[in-house]
């Protein structure tokens, strides 16, 4: 059984009461700066005692941020933040639990326990902190990093074909799968939000500018002359619209989405409705994924992919517990360890 946490009398909180008195060492400019900011900001919000959250992280730039949030956490091993964070949550299921990581703790090292932490569908929250680079280590290109990355471990070119975040959490069956970035904090703390409300394995993949190793890698979809035509913001119940003059639309031809214009190729009714429970239809959303630098290339969709009702890990685990427990009663640990082959010697 799992022990409970007493809250402290209920108190209004501010994004200062998340700070720690620890100096954040990241590059200036890096992004990280504002997904801290906003996770700050967000957590007031969410009527959580401070004492209820942990923060688990592996190894990375990004792992720093335990340090940096006032409530409990741990800064784990590489690529073991979701076993750790896992873990916790089995025996402490009343605890919000908060997995950071970046694209090579999660999709390298740590993509297995990626993988099965999303299956298994603990109430868990991830965020993944994407640049497309190992920066910690100093600019090695990472599994997402696109093809003909040149760094210092790939002098020539990158020849890997790079990892679809959202398309590996789509095939470990993740219960909700959302895109941000850190340079829309509006929208970051939107998503940040949902990923909590969400009862299950929250997978928020968010794109981080490193500006020392990679520096504008996501340019064309946070610059002002091209945001607009190179995002479309999912909204559940509206149509997919973009453009700068919200002009351009996504329209369907059989399962092929095709960009169209507004008012000449097609109304708005003509449009595709997004429709977050749609299994089939986010999968053709997360595979929006063309180079932005490919002429006639779909735009990147940013928002709440897919979510679902699914049973979590830690409630079946205690379900199955209870039922073993009424009927045959509590377990005897010493006799369990000792095993039927043990003797005691006099």
């Amino acid at each position: 059984m799992s022990s409970t946490v007493t809250a402290l009398p209920t108190q209004s909180l501010t994004s200062k009461d998340f700070a720690t008195d620890q100096e954040v060492r990241w590059c200036p400019g890096c992004g990280d700066y504002s997904i801290l900011a906003q996770v700050q900001k967000v957590m007031p919000t969410l009527g959580i005692p401070k004492e209820n959250i942990v923060i688990v992280s592996g190894i990375g730039c990004s792992s720093r941020f335990p340090y940096y949030m006032n409530t409990y956490g741990m800064h784990s091993i590489h690529g073991r933040a979701t076993t750790v964070a896992s873990g916790l949550k089995a025996a402490r299921p009343e605890l919000s639990v908060w997995v950071v990581s970046g694209d090579g703790d999660s999709m390298s090292i740590g993509g297995n326990h990626t993988i099965h932490l999303l299956r298994r569908n603990f109430d868990i929250n991830m965020l993944v902190f994407n640049n497309q680079i190992y920066g910690l280590t100093k600019g090695q290109y990472s599994p997402t990093s696109e093809k003909n990355k040149i760094t210092k471990s790939t002098p020539f070119g990158s020849i890997d074909h790079p990892f679809n975040p959202l398309a590996l959490a789509m095939g470990a069956d993740a219960s909700f799968i959302a895109r941000t970035m850190d340079r829309d904090p509006k929208h970051l703390q939107a998503m940040l939000i949902r990923s909590q409300q969400h009862k299950g394995a929250s997978f928020l993949e968010i794109y981080q500018n490193c500006n020392i190793f990679n520096d504008g890698a996501f340019e064309v979809f946070t610059e002002k002359g091209t945001k607009a035509d190179e995002t479309l913001f999912l909204e559940q119940g509206k149509p997919l619209v973009f453009g700068a003059g919200s002009n351009k639309g996504i329209k369907l031809d059989g399962f092929r989405p095709v960009v169209v214009e507004i008012g000449k190729d097609a109304s708005l009714d003509d449009l595709w409705i997004h429709d977050e429970k749609d299994f089939y239809k986010a999968q053709i959303l997360i595979r929006m994924f063309d180079d932005p630098r490919l002429e006639g290339h779909l735009p990147r969709p940013f928002g709440v992919f897919f979510e679902t009702e699914r049973a979590c890990y830690e409630d079946v685990m205690q379900l199955q517990l209870d039922d073993l427990i009424a009927k045959k009663g509590k377990g005897d640990l010493d006799k369990l360890l000792k095993g039927n082959e043990t003797w005691t010697i006099v």
